[in-house]
């Protein structure tokens, strides 16, 4: 009898195991613990640049509960986490030119604004990446928290601030629309 039931327990297990998400061979685990929140992958999507499909990231959106609807998630109170595994190095001019045009083509006036001032301070503290690096924007109600390689690079305390920030990469005008439907699970 206990040794049916090993070996049941044996082959029952790896169907009990965490499922994850692969892309471009990056790994994401399918749910993670976010600051004692359990958190579900909702999308993982691949960035890439120019009409030569040149990988530059995989991000994985994390989510309480999974939603295919941008303005839901980002209206969402919940807490939320953008992880991107960079697959090549940015410098930090080519890092700001992208940072700067995802703010200007994603909050646009009258129905979105933020101060221009905070976008620049925020530019100026994004560094040069190399692949195989990786950050985590965590969004709270209360703003967001940005991590490069586990070393915390700056809080946000500005909610409006870090909802246009996540709108960068969920709003009209993400980096790509692919990227955009991935995250969102649509893809």
């Amino acid at each position: 009898m206990v040794r049916g039931l090993t070996a049941a327990v044996l082959l029952a297990a790896p169907l009990a195991a965490p499922r994850a998400a692969e892309l471009a061979g990056v790994t994401m685990p399918d749910s993670q613990v976010v600051d004692g929140t359990r958190l579900v992958l909702n999308g993982i999507g691949l960035r890439t640049f120019s009409i030569l499909g040149i990988k530059i990231y995989v991000a994985g959106l994390f989510l309480t509960q999974r939603s295919s609807n941008a303005e839901s998630i980002l209206n969402s109170p919940e807490p939320k986490a953008l992880d991107i595994r960079f697959l090549r190095d940015v410098d930090a001019e080519q890092a700001h030119k992208s940072w700067r045009n995802g703010f200007a083509n994603n909050c646009r006036p009258p129905e979105c604004s933020v101060d221009q001032h905070d976008v620049e301070e925020f530019i100026s503290r994004v560094p040069a990446v190399r692949a195989g690096d990786e950050s985590r924007i965590l969004f709270t109600s209360k703003g967001a928290r940005l991590t490069l390689n586990g070393q915390v690079m700056g809080t946000i305390t500005n909610p409006h601030f870090a909802q246009v920030l996540l709108r960068t990469f969920l709003g009209p005008a993400p980096p790509t629309a692919l990227l955009k439907r991935e995250l969102l699970g649509q893809e």
